[in-house]
């Protein structure tokens, strides 16, 4: 029996190596390593009774022939040839969250002139998926007092839902929640202005 493990992975590389191991025949089992959707990559130990092996880049694939076979040295191998020798397992996978990051002017819940159009594209985006799980999360910057912070990353979170309902969204479909000004997008020192740090970060599953 072949078994799969992993380390400092998210789903879609679980996913993913467990797919293309179990679309091997009997007799032969192989495991390809993919990025997500934006290029991170993890690590996936293949452990059968004959031994074990790492994989940790890119296209990176090894192979087990058997129960007692012992995994494949692992070689790089070409996307095309992922595409054709596993194009039945690539086509069931579900679709990943699309992210969107809008902007804010300072000390503000308005959008940047930008964003005000990126918005379409999120609609645009939740009505071809017909979307009923979108995460609206709102973020400041360091400036100012944090609970201040806390409050206006909430607003602008609220904000962009309200947009999203005026569109035609359901609002029982998007989720908000805020997080001040933690997990910054650009780290600073506190009282930084920072525009990229004024976001709200919109998750379309």
């Amino acid at each position: 029996m072949i078994v799969t493990q992993w380390f400092n992975q998210r789903i879609f590389f679980i996913f993913i190596t467990l797919i293309f191991a179990i679309s091997g025949c009997a007799k032969q089992t192989t495991v390809v390593l993919l990025p997500d959707p934006d290029g991170k990559l993890g690590e996936v130990t293949v452990t059968s009774d004959g031994g074990s092996i790492a994989i940790c880049h890119a296209l990176e694939a090894t192979t087990v022939k058997g129960r007692q076979g012992t995994p494949t040295t692992p070689k790089i191998i070409s996307a095309a040839a992922i595409q054709k020798d596993f194009a039945e397992a690539l086509a069931i996978l579900p679709e990943q969250p699309v992210h969107f990051i809008l902007y804010f002017q300072r000390d503000s819940n308005k959008l940047t002139p930008a964003s005000k159009t990126r918005i379409l594209d999120v609609l645009a985006t939740a009505e071809k998926r017909n979307s009923k799980d979108i995460i609206v999360i709102g973020h400041t910057d360091t400036a100012g007092n944090p609970r201040y912070n806390l409050r206006l990353s909430q607003n602008r979170a609220k904000a962009i839902a309200k947009i999203l309902v005026s569109k035609g969204v359901e609002r029982q479909h998007i989720q908000t929640t805020s997080h001040g000004e933690m997990n910054p997008l650009i780290p600073t020192k506190d009282n930084v202005h920072e525009p990229k740090n004024r976001r709200v970060e919109v998750v379309v599953r």
